[in-house]
């Protein structure tokens, strides 16, 4: 004699439990497909497809609210000859350690990316220029100081980095936004690597144009 006692009864039919039931399991299967889709699987990091539709949204509420929106562009130093020299594994083992410590030093409401290979971007929502430049000497440093282990050996990784901001006079399409910043990461790449580059103040507004609420932005008085 078999003894349900356990298991609770449907209060509402256990045909129509066994269809609520079922709608459950595909709501998680669902969000779970979501979260793959927006997802990078090495690093656990959100990926190209996320950043392209959040980096659009950001910018938007950027020009309805006057919050700037700020972003940073990360590759990794010499990451080929990485991979060249001690296998695809370990390569993937670096962008890892790589996503770990961008996790650390950001904010929840950020959002970390990885865009393909070595880079990164980085959405940081409300955040003016000198607080953006800041996060990005912090990451620097945590690379460069946290090395990878590397069977028996322990690999220095170090990083470029380019940041920009977008302010509520822009005009740029959020296209235009990213290559201007991929402009600052490649000149600190030309620059010897291991080092963040950004927009000046006068750089980013003709002098005289530039109003105290703006300035208070890029500044992050």
């Amino acid at each position: 004699m078999t003894d349900n006692s356990s298991k609770p009864e449907c209060p509402v039919g256990e045909e129509i439990c066994g269809h609520i039931d079922g709608l459950s399991v595909l709501r998680s299967r669902i969000d779970e497909l979501s979260r793959l889709v927006h997802t990078d699987t090495l690093t656990g990091l959100f990926n190209f497809r996320h950043f392209s539709m959040v980096l659009e949204q950001e910018l938007e509420r950027t020009r309805r609210s006057g919050r700037p929106t700020s972003l940073v562009m990360m590759d990794l130093d010499h990451f080929k000859q990485v991979s060249d020299r001690w296998g695809h594994e370990s390569g993937n083992r670096v962008l890892r350690q790589s996503g770990e410590l961008i996790t650390q030093v950001l904010r929840r409401v950020d959002i970390p990316c990885r865009c393909g290979g070595e880079e990164f971007a980085l959405i940081l929502p409300g955040t003016p220029l000198a607080r953006a430049v800041h996060v990005a000497e912090r990451l620097r440093i945590s690379l460069s100081e946290t090395p990878v282990a590397l069977d028996g050996c322990e690999l220095q990784v170090t990083a470029s980095f380019g940041v920009n901001v977008y302010l509520r006079h822009s005009t740029i399409t959020p296209a235009q936004f990213v290559e201007e910043t991929d402009a600052f990461l490649y000149q600190a790449k030309a620059q010897g690597r291991d080092r963040v580059c950004h927009p000046d103040f006068e750089s980013v507004k003709p002098k005289g144009q530039v109003g105290r609420s703006e300035k208070d932005a890029l500044l992050g008085d």
